[in-house]
């Protein structure tokens, strides 16, 4: 058997990789097993590694990244990648998978990959090549590419930027976001069983509401979610849902405004996490989607859901045309979420297709994952020049 190291470190990821695991769990050649850090790892954060255990996933190994601050500034954000290198080193060296898969840009993830490269461990990586100009992830996705042996971007022009950075084409492979595989499985929730299971009314069709941090600082993090709860505030015939900010520097400060804003209405709800079926079940019952997430840009047009992308955390990023882009201030948010939840937007996205895929990307990364071959070739990555 083929051994795949999967390493996950945030409900998000985790979220994403579920179709991927599913397939892996039906392979013959493969077995897998989850190296779990970063936020599943903080009670502040949900101790999501919970979700993990509940599914009977196999966990390989934990490593502590975050120290009681849970990664909120900056230099807790450094000094966390420092125990994450050494953490893994460890734990790679024990296990030493046949793989390390690993999705994304945060800097948590970064520091798995970093740790890989003094092992020779081949690295997959998924959604690379993307361009979020407003996030730190920026850097770190990039710099993931340069370690990684396999590639499997989400789309074309993705796949295209990879090159330019010198990647050879045969380890290259556009998957499609594998969140999107999620969508065939026949699993979501109607909005009659999310309000049993979260008390929370979803007739009419509610707002979710996902904001993370600037990468400008504090400062530009406290005025962009001020600017966006005074939108909300205009908002009093539906639910308000707002889903917990990643772990980083500035995301204290947006739970602390959430918790005062759900306080002071009675129509506003907070959640940890809907946990990954539930958060898509959630898109297929919304109204509309408020925030700086990329589920905003990468699931939601697959449910012709109009999104309100606020700030530039996700500038360059590909989108379909449900995304409204606005600037962090008040009035805009407020008249962009009005045009989101105009009846008469919503039909012109009657006939969306989503850009990031198809549905079946976790076939298309598992195939590769058993085939590929594990030689001198795969670890002696050569500079393609153009």
């Amino acid at each position: 058997m083929r051994s795949i190291g999967v390493v996950t470190t945030a409900r998000s990821d985790y979220g994403i990789y579920r179709p991927v695991l599913d397939a892996m769990e039906r392979s013959s050649t493969l077995e897998y097993g989850l190296f779990v850090s970063g936020a599943h790892l903080a009670e502040k954060y949900g101790m999501t590694i919970r979700e993990i255990e509940a599914a009977d996933r196999p966990v390989w190994a934990r490593i502590p990244m975050l120290d009681e601050s849970g990664g909120d500034t900056d230099a807790s954000v450094a000094r966390a990648m420092g125990r994450g290198v050494s953490g893994f080193a460890d734990a790679l060296a024990q296990k030493r998978p046949d793989i390390l898969m690993v999705l994304g840009d945060r800097f948590d993830m970064f520091a798995a990959v970093a740790a890989s490269v003094p092992l020779n461990l081949p690295i997959a990586h998924i959604h690379g090549g993307e361009i979020t100009f407003g996030a730190i992830d920026e850097v770190f996705r990039h710099a993931i590419t340069k370690m990684a042996h396999l590639h499997f971007p989400a789309t074309e022009e993705y796949a295209a930027r990879i090159r330019q950075m010198g990647e050879e084409d045969w380890r290259i492979t556009v998957s499609g976001a594998p969140s999107l595989d999620n969508l065939t499985t026949g699993n979501l929730h109607g909005a009659a069983e999310l309000e049993t299971v979260f008390g929370i009314p979803f007739s009419p069709p509610p707002i979710v509401v996902t904001l993370h941090s600037s990468t400008r600082g504090l400062e530009s993090t406290r005025d962009d979610c001020a600017a966006m709860m005074d939108a909300l505030r205009t908002i009093e015939d539906r639910a308000i849902i707002f889903t917990a900010p990643n772990a980083d520097p500035g995301g204290l400060e947006i739970r602390a405004q959430i918790a005062a804003f759900v306080a002071e209405r009675t129509n506003a709800h907070s959640l940890e996490s809907f946990g990954s079926a539930h958060y898509l079940s959630a898109l297929g019952a919304a109204a509309a989607v408020v925030g700086n997430s990329s589920s905003g840009l990468i699931e939601t047009p697959s449910f012709r859901l109009p999104t309100v992308n606020i700030g530039d955390r996700q500038d360059g990023r590909t989108r379909a045309r449900n995304v409204i882009d606005v600037a962090p201030e008040s009035g805009a948010i407020g008249d962009a979420i009005r045009r989101a939840l105009d009846p008469a937007f919503r039909e012109t996205l009657s006939d969306l297709a989503n850009p990031y895929g198809d549905g079946n990307a976790a076939s298309r990364i598992v195939e590769v994952l058993e085939t590929v071959e594990l030689d001198d070739r795969l670890l002696a990555k050569r500079f393609a020049d153009l």
